[in-house]
């Protein structure tokens, strides 16, 4: 059985920044994906990155491009998502989420669209991050 342990969620300034991180364990991790979702009060949960460990391609949705970052220590079976610039909208339940092989995700012509939720196996049970002053 697969379990994903998130850690690291807080209350955090605007402007700061944050570091989850996404343990897993009883899964194969070089043969595994991790994507982060996040889920604001009143939204849909939304898939904001992934990341294939045998490759080490990343991917990330628009809204976290450029803020966000993915990144894996095979050695501890560990993803961590690191964000910067963090403003009120990136207020959410965050959930790490796996499944085996590469990262599922949807484009619109060359840009990716989407990472569903449907693509994805196993789940941890969330960190809440809070942006405010």
């Amino acid at each position: 059985e697969v379990q994903l342990v998130e850690s690291g969620g807080g209350l955090v300034q605007p402007g700061g920044s944050l570091r989850l991180s996404c343990a897993a364990s009883g899964a194969t991790f070089d043969d595994y994906a991790i994507a982060w979702f996040r889920q604001a009060p009143g939204k849909e949960r939304e898939g904001i990155s992934c990341i294939t460990i045998s490759n080490g391609d990343t991917y990330y949705v628009p809204s976290v491009k450029g803020r966000f970052t993915i990144s894996a220590d095979n050695g501890k079976n560990t993803v961590y998502l690191q964000g910067s610039n963090l403003g009120p909208e990136d207020t959410a339940d965050y959930y790490c989420a796996g499944t085996t092989k590469r990262c599922v995700w949807s484009s619109e012509g060359r840009r990716l669209r989407q990472i569903p939720a449907w693509g994805y196996d196993d789940w941890g049970q969330g960190t809440r991050v809070t942006v405010s002053a």
